[in-house]
């Protein structure tokens, strides 16, 4: 299950709470001071890294994909001909 960030407006604290990801609750109770609380927008705690990820990846020349860049997305496609 995911722990979110709640943030509650009346005192001020952040906490923590972990929910079903199912449990589309943007509102809870605070548990400080029991007023409402609303859900933080939070990074994630993971980096994608390694072969096959857009971060790391060559891109393929448009030339070099498809003629004059046309498909592909201008060529981000990374076939060889």
């Amino acid at each position: 299950m995911p722990i979110y960030e709640y943030h509650c407006t009346t005192c001020g604290k952040d906490f923590e709470k972990m929910q079903s990801i199912n449990n589309d609750e943007r509102a809870i109770e605070c548990v400080y001071c029991g007023r409402q609380a609303e859900r933080k927008v939070s990074v994630t705690s993971y980096h994608l890294t390694g072969s096959g990820f857009y971060n790391t990846d060559k891109k393929a020349a448009a030339s070099s994909c498809c003629p004059a860049g046309s498909c592909c997305a201008g060529g981000a496609c990374n076939i060889e001909k």
